[in-house]
């Protein structure tokens, strides 16, 4: 089947296939720079560490940040859309010898991500690093080491002047999102001290100054992590009333879709927040029993999370980044399969008859909604999906793979 062939078998639905793709080819997604050497980071050399793991050693992780970025660019052009880099604090690049530590970091530290943004066209995601550092012990903003708290309620400030910098620099809004992964391994004797103090150190850090049209703060729950298994602070109900009662300070939600119950997901939550919210974010991963941070796939919730975007007219309302890594695979293609994912369910949920079917579950014609939601499925999608990535200058899927591995061949074996 030709495209025009399935343009007009969509258009026998009610759905413009143009239209659809006009409207995804604008919505950004957000690249996640930690697929590419596995949460290592360029500030210190440590074991990662803080709740999180990567699992794996292919060959070819990046090593410095000119081998990073040079994996993001096969990673952009291998890809359709529009694109955001969401970058972590840990990722600041150290020029003349200079270091610095977290709680000293400097917008100037990201000088060179801002250059390799523009020169791309690209805007820029932000996250401080509440992991993988001494200062762990384990807890940080809910330490109750005032010393401990108090060094990382300094590199959260920082933070948010680094994602001003970003956002004034780049010409776009930047997501900031804190997460940290404070928690206990075992039975807690004490689970409000913790939580009070999570939410003084929350108030310090957002008390620096910041253009609430240019930055958005935004907290993310967790249920649990690798160490913290039997208590998180920042749990769902802590960050949700965290964000509502400092809606008005510039804080939002995000929810990552590996941070719940197994039974859980958070498609059917995304229209109960923006019920009462005008932006919530997201960190689309894919768990596997547990926040494994697997690799995004074109499965049922990938799909249903574009869907609910899409059904609640909220494209512009949500902020969309990827986070998971793998180093069980090359890790560009990991990348590139997320990523060319995420847009495949944007697009498949455009070309859904969302008002056809709203007004099937509104008059209570649930046979009719559900042979329509199954008839659906077999759609030609697939032909719209490679018109897309024609127009985007992208590959069609069976055209890529062989270039990410004569890129692995050709680069990332060598480096040793």
């Amino acid at each position: 089947m030709s495209y025009n062939e399935a343009k007009d078998k969509y258009a026998s639905i009610g759905i413009d296939a143009e239209a659809a793709i006009a409207a995804l080819a604008k919505v950004p997604v957000s690249l996640h720079c930690w697929q590419g050497d596995d949460v290592g980071g360029f500030d210190r050399k440590a074991a990662l560490s803080g709740g999180i793991q990567t699992t794996g050693n292919h060959p070819g992780k990046a090593r410095t940040p000119e081998e990073l970025m040079a994996d993001i660019d096969k990673v952009l052009a291998l890809c359709p859309g529009t694109k955001k880099i969401n970058i972590h604090a840990c990722y600041a690049i150290f020029e003349n010898g200079e270091w610095a530590d977290r709680d000293q970091i400097e917008p100037r530290h990201f000088a060179r991500w801002v250059k390799f943004c523009k020169e791309r066209g690209l805007g820029a995601d932000f996250n401080p690093t509440f992991f993988g550092h001494p200062k762990c012990d384990p807890l940080t903003l809910a330490s109750p080491n005032e010393d401990t708290r108090r060094f990382w309620v300094e590199h959260g400030r920082r933070c948010i002047r680094i994602a001003q910098y970003l956002a004034e620099e780049l010409g776009q809004p930047c997501v900031m999102n804190i997460w940290a992964g404070d928690g206990l391994k075992d039975i807690p004797g004490d689970r409000l001290g913790p939580r009070l103090r999570y939410r003084k150190s929350f108030d310090e850090i957002i008390s620096e100054p910041f253009d609430k049209s240019k930055v958005y703060v935004t907290v993310e729950a967790k249920l649990f992590g690798i160490g913290v298994e039997s208590y998180t602070v920042g749990s769902s109900e802590f960050c949700l009333k965290y964000a509502a009662e400092n809606k008005d300070r510039g804080v939002i939600s995000l929810m990552d879709s590996g941070h719940y119950h197994p039974t859980e997901v958070i498609s059917d939550k995304i229209s109960s927040l923006l019920v009462y919210d005008k932006n919530i974010a997201l960190h689309v991963s894919r768990p596997v029993r547990w926040d494994s941070d697997h690799v995004v796939l074109f499965d049922d919730e990938t799909r249903e999370i574009a869907r609910e975007i899409v059904r609640c007219d909220a494209l512009d309302r949500v902020f969309i980044a990827l986070d998971y890594f793998d180093a069980s695979i090359n890790r560009i293609a990991a990348w590139t399969t997320g990523f060319r994912n995420m847009q495949k369910a944007l697009l498949y949920a455009l070309l859904q008859p969302c008002a056809g079917l709203k007004a099937m579950q509104d008059s209570q014609d649930f046979t009719r909604l559900l042979v329509a939601q199954e008839e659906l499925k077999t759609m030609p999608f697939g032909e719209v999906w490679a018109e897309y990535c024609r127009r985007q200058g992208a590959p069609l899927d069976g055209e890529w793979l062989d270039g990410v591995v004569a890129y692995e061949r050709d680069v990332l074996l060598k480096r040793r």
